[in-house]
Parts: structure tokens; C-alpha cells; sequence
């Protein structure tokens, strides 16, 4: 190939770059109507994406949990989860009661129920769950009226392990279960109660929630002028807390606890503990709990209604109990409407 091919071809290669560029810079200008145009789907196409997916997802939610709702007796205890987020930590309250008395437990689900309610002000710092407690069904009422319960509330556990009674064993039976039965959902504390007493629980999860999640007792100690929780004394059987691991042992312990569940249950309990060795975290919540004023026979744990109370004890009848829950303004909330008048 001479020079001349080569600038011919040179000049080839020119002429069509030239061409090329002549082409590309013969494209128009884009007028602003033109470019609405082709922004305008692209920032629908946004929209779509960041607004309208979201706000599907969350509405399919929100059918899904219309069309399966939550099994009774959760109602109060999620709403107050969802309200506050993440809970502190998780209680389970055991009311030890007996199954004919349907107006207690008829009482406490509204006393505890309003409490629990997402409206609570300020949000209760745990997640709390209230369960009645009795032994097998030995009447043939009982075994109609109590699954009526079960089925509108699903807040009932009934032992098979006991028969009724006070101080035969139940405590036991009862910790024992819930070992078993919550195994896979373990709370933090598990707390046995009276059904003869009044729980604050706001000012009980704020109390509760600065003890150590293990190895912990919290209660009211026995006897009522002990203070000093490190000479062994056993809590008040009104209400007392055990940390899971504590429960998890006694349900375990049969060389501690065998042939020693019948008696002073609540004494019990203590003896269990100090013959292990365990408990070594205690927490003596008197004087903010304490038996009514009113109690018959008066007991040296009583005192008058104060304003920073965790438990009132010994409301064994209803002028008691709306005694007490006039002190703490339990209706303060009823709005005024044409169906009711009270006299002041």
C-alpha cells in the first residue's frame, strides 16, 4: 500500500467521523413541556415505590389481623406492648383462687383489665400477664361455668397436680406448672398473689424492674416489723416475685421440697429457698405493701391508704375494695352521658 492509499484512507475515516458527529450534534434540544413529559412517569414510578407499596403492606396487616384475632385473655397485654414497644421485661401475676368465686374474678379482671388498657399513662414498663389459679374442678357447676370463663377470658389455669386447698400443696403445684407450661416462653418473674389484694402495677413494674433477673425475691417481708431481708425472713403471701430461674429450681428441687409443701405455704417457700441456698437477691417492698387499714383482725402490716403504694392486702369485701379504689381514683375516667347519674 503507497502513502496515497494511505491518506485516502485516512481521509475516508475522516470524512465519516465527520459525518458521525455532524449527525449526533443534528439532534434537537429538548424543549421543558418535552422534559416534563419524560420526568413525569419517572417520578410517579417514585411515588408508587415509596408511598403507596408501604402503605399496602400495612394495610394488609391490618386485615390479616381483623380477619384472625388474638385468642382471649391477650388483648390487654398486647395492646400495652404495642403501645410502649419492647417491654423491660415480662411478669406473670398467679392469683391463687378458689373456682366458685366468680364476682372476685368477675372484680379483679376490671381492676387489672383498666390497668393493662393501651391508655395507660405512662406506659406500664413490662409486659404483664394476669391469670386466675385453682386446683382441679370438683362440681358439676364448676365444670360448666368455669370453661364459659375460659372461653370469653383465656386467663384461667387449672392444676391437675392438687385438689383445692390452702395450705396442702398448691403453691407448689402452681410453680411447678408454670415451670412446665411456659418452658418455651419463660417470663422473668413470676409472681403469686392473694385474691384479697389490690396491685398497683405501674408502681409494681417500676419496683420489680430494678431487681436482678436472677436468683431474686421481692416481696413484703414476714414477720410485718421485719425490715432486714438478710436474716432469712419469707415473704408475706399477700404477693411475692421469684426470678424464673428460682421457679425453674423449686419445680426441679424434690430432694429440697419433697414432704414439705403441705403447711404455711408461704413459709414454705422461704425454707425452700434458704435450704438451697438461693434467693441471695431480696427486696422488701414495705411499706408500700401492706394490709387495709380496715383489716379484721388488725395486723401490725397495716396502715393507712398512702399515695405511693404498690399492694393493698386484706380486701376481704367490697366496701373495702371501692374504699381503696376511691383512694386511687379508679373512676376518674367515666365520662358523663345520659345512660347514668351518680350522686356524689
Amino acid at each position: 500500500m503507497d502513502a496515497s492509499d494511505t491518506n485516502n484512507k485516512h481521509g475516508e475515516g475522516g470524512d465519516e467521523l465527520d459525518a458521525m458527529r455532524t449527525k449526533h450534534a443534528s439532534f434537537p434540544k429538548l424543549s421543558t413541556s418535552s422534559k416534563g413529559l419524560i420526568l413525569l412517569p419517572l417520578l410517579l414510578l417514585a411515588f408508587i415505590y415509596l408511598f403507596v407499596y408501604p402503605m399496602e403492606f400495612e394495610l394488609q396487616a391490618l386485615m390479616g389481623s381483623c380477619s384472625n384475632p388474638p385468642p382471649a385473655g391477650t388483648e390487654a397485654t398486647n395492646a400495652t406492648t404495642a403501645a410502649m414497644g419492647k417491654p423491660g421485661f415480662r411478669l406473670l401475676i398467679g392469683i391463687l383462687t378458689s373456682a366458685d368465686f366468680y364476682e372476685r374474678r368477675h372484680l379483679l379482671r376490671m381492676v387489672y383489665g383498666l390497668q393493662l388498657a393501651s391508655s395507660t399513662s405512662p406506659p406500664l414498663a413490662a409486659h404483664i400477664d394476669v391469670r386466675f389459679v385453682f386446683c382441679r374442678l370438683s362440681k358439676d357447676d364448676q365444670r360448666v361455668l368455669v370453661p364459659l370463663e375460659i372461653l370469653t377470658h383465656g386467663d384461667i389455669i387449672v392444676l391437675d397436680a392438687c385438689a383445692e386447698n390452702m395450705d396442702g400443696g398448691k403453691t407448689h403445684a402452681f410453680l411447678t406448672a408454670v415451670a412446665a407450661l411456659y418452658a418455651d416462653a419463660p417470663y422473668d418473674y413470676v409472681m403469686k398473689a392473694d385474691d384479697d389484694i389490690f396491685l398497683r402495677l405501674p408502681e409494681l413494674a417500676a419496683s420489680l424492674g430494678a431487681m436482678p433477673r436472677q436468683d431474686a425475691y421481692y416481696g413484703a417481708t414476714i414477720p410485718c416489723e421485719a425490715r432486714d431481708t438478710r436474716r432469712g425472713w419469707y415473704m408475706s403471701g399477700m404477693g411475692y416475685a421469684l426470678s424464673w430461674d428460682l421457679v425453674e429450681w423449686i419445680a426441679a428441687a424434690e430432694n429440697v421440697t419433697r414432704g414439705r409443701t403441705v403447711g404455711m405455704e408461704d413459709r414454705m417457700t422461704g425454707e425452700w429457698l434458704k435450704s438451697g441456698g438461693k434467693a441471695k437477691n431480696r427486696f422488701n417492698a414495705k411499706p408500700a405493701m401492706y394490709d387495709h387499714p380496715l383489716s379484721v383482725p388488725r395486723t401490725k402490716c397495716a396502715h393507712d391508704l398512702v399515695p405511693d403504694t404498690i399492694a393493698v392486702h386484706r380486701l376481704k369485701d367490697n366496701p373495702r375494695w371501692a374504699h381503696t379504689l376511691a383512694y386511687f381514683n379508679f373512676t376518674a375516667g367515666l365520662q358523663s352521658s345520659k345512660f347514668y347519674k351518680f350522686d356524689s
